[in-house]
């Protein structure tokens, strides 16, 4: 089992921002569900040839897409509805750190993903310890243990398919380039 520590904890004044907009979280939270269950597909779709790649991002777009249904129906229970797709600081400010040559274009969107999970897996534990008890919370929680998984399994494939030297350094530079941007990333009721 591969694992590492972010370089930076997400501040406090995130979950004041999620907590006044809760709703607003909400319909950002489902929109990362849906994108990340396209990801996982996009994926099978660009490397049909790696068979670990293939097998696991199926069963983690079935995944991500089953948090988005449970998302979508607190959404519906609220009131709530989706809007339309914006741009996001965080990922978008990532994406631009990849390498784009075939060469390292996969290694990199493996590692950028293991860490937007682990940042998930980390934001929704926040939550679910910020919510009064109740089912919502629950959900906040098994979350946060489900993004954790996500997380390793993106660093596992990682280790799979590239050399593990090669591997630690890549996602050493990644992990500088994420604290930067966390620590850049307006506080507002968004995920990332």
């Amino acid at each position: 089992m591969y694992s590492y520590e972010l370089k930076c904890k997400t501040d406090s004044r995130w979950i004041e921002a999620v907590m006044a907009d809760f709703d607003e979280f909400l319909i950002d939270h489902a929109a990362n569900e849906r994108k990340a269950a396209m990801l996982a597909l996009s994926m099978v779709v660009h490397y049909p040839d790696k068979e670990h790649i293939v097998r696991d991002m199926t069963d983690l777009a079935m995944e991500e897409m089953a948090h988005f249904r449970e998302v979508i129906k607190i959404m519906l229970k609220r009131g709530l509805q989706q809007k339309p797709d914006t741009t996001n600081f965080y990922i978008g400010s990532f994406m631009k750190a990849l390498k784009k040559d075939p060469k390292n274009y996969l290694l990199d969107r493996l590692l950028m993903f293991s860490i937007v999970e682990k940042r998930g897996a980390e934001r929704f534990g926040i939550v679910g310890e910020a919510l009064a008890e109740s089912k919502i919370k629950d959900f906040y929680q098994r979350l946060a243990a489900a993004e954790y998984r996500h997380f390793e399994l993106f660093i596992e494939l990682a280790y799979k398919y590239y050399d593990e030297q090669r591997v630690k350094k890549r996602l050493n530079e990644l992990l500088d380039v994420e604290a930067q941007i966390v620590q850049q990333s307006p506080f507002i009721a968004a995920v990332h």
